[in-house]
């Protein structure tokens, strides 16, 4: 029989882990509102003190759990992208099979996915830790249309954003700079297309589109190529990404 493992360096090592795995878990059954360390504990087979001894407080542990399933989430989408680069697929569909991948790993991961795009969790405030591995995300979009701005692949805009510059500086260097007219205005077209990604997540994870749609996947795919349009990016028709 195992050891529960609290004393010796190695199993030491591991015990993050084991107390990661024991609040994800609470997540699925009783969301973020429900974690604290003596549930995680009591759900895991765990001593308070050995919870304590990790991760201090409840917001320690939420900020772990927040900055892993960013960094999962981020690193699913950068895989795709990789993949698909390698194979040389233009812009378009790398989009598409970034948020395919972005879209089964929030189907794989639904508490998770809740904990990051889901409702506040009372009381809790993402320190600073979380903001790099939240960038990803918007990174690898950025990446895919700065490249398809080199390459020439989009389309100018009907109509710049008008008004002065909405950016924080923090967009701007998340993109590179603002490129010169006609496509000055594309960083914010781009935060669009994240915020448009992130909100069909939101309907097809907690069912929202399930009663209004026959083929939830085929609409997921259609309403990336609809959301591409706003940055002047084209998916093509029935690509396959897989």
């Amino acid at each position: 029989m195992e050891d529960s493992g609290t004393n010796s360096a190695g199993e030491s090592i591991g015990l993050p882990a084991v107390v990661k795995a024991a609040a994800r878990q609470l997540l699925v059954k009783s969301g973020a509102g429900g974690l604290s360390l003596d549930a995680v504990a009591r759900d895991g087979g765990l001593a308070v003190t050995d919870v304590e001894a990790v991760f201090p407080c409840r917001d320690d542990l939420l900020t772990a759990l927040v900055v892993d399933a960013y960094n999962e989430s981020g690193s699913a989408m950068e895989r795709a992208d990789r993949a698909a680069g390698e194979a040389g697929a233009p812009a378009g569909t790398r989009l598409l099979a970034v948020a395919r991948a972005l879209r089964q790993w929030s189907f794989d991961n639904p508490a998770e996915f809740a904990l990051i795009y889901g409702s506040p969790v009372p009381g809790y405030h993402a320190p600073q830790d979380t903001v790099p591995p939240a960038a990803r995300t918007p990174a690898v979009l950025a990446g895919i249309v700065r490249s398809a701005l080199q390459a020439g692949e989009l389309t100018p805009p009907r109509r710049a954003v008008p008004g002065p510059p909405l950016l924080l500086p923090q967009a701007v260097e998340l993109f590179g700079g603002v490129p010169e007219a006609p496509f000055s205005d594309i960083v914010e077209r781009g935060i669009v297309l994240w915020s448009n990604l992130i909100g069909l997540l939101v309907f097809q994870v907690f069912s929202r589109t399930h009663d209004s749609v026959r083929d939830e996947s085929a609409f997921f795919d259609f309403a990336i190529a609809v959301a591409a349009e706003g940055v002047g990016l084209v998916v093509p028709p029935g690509e396959n990404t897989d």
